[in-house]
């Protein structure tokens, strides 16, 4: 959970588990982030009522995260990406593609009960219109203008639709999760590349042109 560094210290008690049985270094390096930061998310949905999702910015690591876990607990899933990225993200579960390169899923004449923005590149006022009336927006960033912070209260006290903001927290009890679902077959980890430690710099200049596919591994 956030150290480019060959070792760490951590709390005996701390968000580890052994590793799964069925996944090497390389793929369980991939999840514990994006499934941190996801299951945040999905948690505050009730999926017994809330189960047509959409999740915008599908095939990052915290989108594939989402798409995986919302179809582990019976959504229907919308996932926008892009074109290369549809291949993978239709293989994680997501049962449509809006392709954002060629379409403003915003605009796509469908309503949700759920919008998910695992990119931070939309806004809630932006996804009024294809949320159902109790309608939810989740987002992973604070905003243009912070305004994920205080939205919840406000819309709260409105009704209707609404946003929450979780604030993302790690445990041991959710790593262990992590580590199940894995070794059930139920999270596939997802990397796009894998580059040597002492290429960190190129590592990170890729995450940062936004364009990856799932997660980017660093190996020692």
């Amino acid at each position: 959970f956030g150290a480019h560094a060959e070792y760490i210290c951590v709390k005996e008690n701390g968000s580890f588990t052994s590793m799964p049985n069925n996944y090497n270094f390389e793929e369980a390096a991939a999840v514990c982030d994006g499934l941190m930061l996801g299951i945040n998310i999905i948690r505050t949905i009730d999926f017994s009522k809330q189960k047509k999702i959409l999740i915008n910015g599908a095939s990052g690591s915290i989108g594939t995260a989402c798409v995986q876990l919302a179809k582990y607990y019976g959504a229907e899933v919308t996932a926008v990406c892009n074109t290369k990225s549809s291949p993978i993200v239709s293989s994680l579960g997501a049962q449509k593609i809006i392709d954002y390169t060629c379409e403003d899923f915003t605009k796509c004449g469908q309503l949700f009960d759920v919008v998910i923005d695992a990119v931070g590149k939309s806004s809630f006022n932006k996804c009024k219109p294809i949320l159902k009336p109790n309608g939810l927006y989740l987002s992973t960033e604070l905003g243009d203008s912070m305004e994920n912070v205080y939205l919840p209260l406000i819309t709260k006290i409105k009704g209707g639709q609404h946003v929450k903001f979780p604030i993302p927290t790690d445990n041991k009890q959710d790593t262990i999760y992590f580590k199940k679902i894995i070794e059930d077959g139920k999270y596939k980890a997802i990397i796009d590349r894998i580059y040597p430690l002492n290429e960190i710099i190129e590592a990170t200049k890729y995450v940062e042109t936004g364009e990856k596919i799932g997660n980017v591994v660093i190996t020692m």
